[in-house]
């Protein structure tokens, strides 16, 4: 049975420079560093972001653009926050999908590896709630 997410893992081109986007933009927790050992595939650091853990791998490949994201839940008045941080970094923002009244709303952006990150008010109770009343009006 699953319990739970266990781990989100990023691979990113330069640990450093992640480090301080997660550590200024989401105030993430830096719990490990391997320095030049590798335990794994490649040198890395773990990060606790809003309770997750969150493991970034070196790796200096090119990384592929998709829409394979993580949400992070943020509320409706932190909104003008964030995108004055996104924009301090200099990430390029992805336009937000069509949303239907009351599944809340989304900011995209694509940190320096083109991982796609959303910042999202609503909570899945509130999305499944729109998607059947807006069922229901059809």
């Amino acid at each position: 049975m699953i319990e739970t997410i266990s781990h989100i893992t990023f691979v990113v081109k330069d640990l450093d420079k992640t480090t301080a986007l997660y550590k200024e933009l989401f105030d993430a927790n830096e719990v490990y560093d391997s320095g030049e050992k590798t335990h794994s595939l490649s040198k890395e650091r773990f990060f606790i972001i809003g309770g997750q853990w969150i493991a970034v791998m070196e790796n200096k490949e090119t990384v592929n653009r998709t829409y394979h994201h993580v949400a992070f839940k943020i509320s409706e008045e932190d909104i003008d926050h964030y995108l004055h941080k996104i924009k301090g970094f200099h990430l390029e923002m992805k336009p937000p999908r069509p949303r239907i009244q009351g599944e809340g709303s989304s900011i995209y952006f694509y940190d320096y590896d083109n991982n796609l990150f959303e910042l999202h008010t609503g909570t899945l109770e509130e999305r499944l709630s729109a998607y059947s009343e807006t069922d229901c009006n059809e």
